[in-house]
């Protein structure tokens, strides 16, 4: 009898063992659940900005040739174009969250009149069209404020030329032609985001742009030169981050 009880307690303590090792290997192959993280926002790379820019030509070194005219030719006589304001966009592409390249789009008319002996002879009026696209690279480490410096190409197509006519000390301007002319470009600026998505904007550009330009005065005398435009672009606005 005492045998009987020592065996079958053995079985029990055997059998608590055994479920005890069996419960443990179903817990371990039951699957562990935990809370998901929250899904990242996309990054969207496409910014854009609106701006008021300010075009100011530096003329310095600008040539004049009147044919058969020294006394009116370079280095007594030059030009000057009048600076202007307006409305321009630019649309801009991050390749990383540093590196981006940037199109700015926008048209000028600019003036242009005589300096030196030619003071005062109107020239006429000529209208730029001028994309620029830079390579930036966007400083990060400044939290809302994020400055950028950035090099690169402009084109600049003059159309829409026309001469005054206006007669000055017996000379007038009757005819008037600006070429299209590839230059260089630089520029720095920065963007204070307000928010994930809106930002203000200052930027400052300084484009080397130097074509080349035929006239005809008093439908009769040639002048050729180069007009050494060279025009810092100044402006602010607002930025748009997608």
């Amino acid at each position: 009898m005492r045998r009987t009880i020592k065996s079958a307690a053995r079985l029990a303590v055997l059998a608590a063992a055994f479920g005890g090792a069996l419960a443990s290997a179903q817990a371990a192959d039951l699957p562990v659940y935990t809370k998901a993280p929250p899904a990242a926002e996309a990054w969207n790379p496409w910014m854009i900005r609106l701006r008021v820019l300010g075009v100011l030509p530096d003329t310095g070194g600008s040539s004049v040739n009147v044919a058969g005219v020294p006394a009116l030719s370079s280095p007594n006589s030059g030009l000057h174009i009048s600076n202007q304001v307006v409305p321009e966009l630019d649309i801009s592409y991050f390749f990383t969250q540093n590196i981006a390249a940037e199109l700015i789009l926008g048209v000028t008319r600019h003036h242009l009149t005589g300096s030196g002996t030619l003071q005062g002879l109107d020239i006429g009026k000529t209208t730029l069209l001028p994309p620029t696209l830079t390579l930036q690279y966007h400083f990060t480490n400044f939290g809302a404020f994020k400055p950028y410096i950035g090099a690169g190409v402009n084109y600049t197509v003059f159309f829409n030329n026309s001469a005054s006519n206006i007669p000055f000390a017996g000379l007038a301007v009757t005819s008037l032609h600006v070429s299209n002319q590839w230059g260089g470009a630089v520029q720095f600026g920065f963007d204070y985001m307000l928010n994930k998505h809106w930002g203000l904007n200052v930027d400052v550009k300084k484009l080397w742009l130097q074509p080349n330009y035929s006239a005809m005065v008093n439908g009769a005398i040639p002048v050729t030169g180069t007009a050494h435009i060279d025009p810092w672009l100044v402006g602010a606005g607002v930025t748009y981050k997608f």
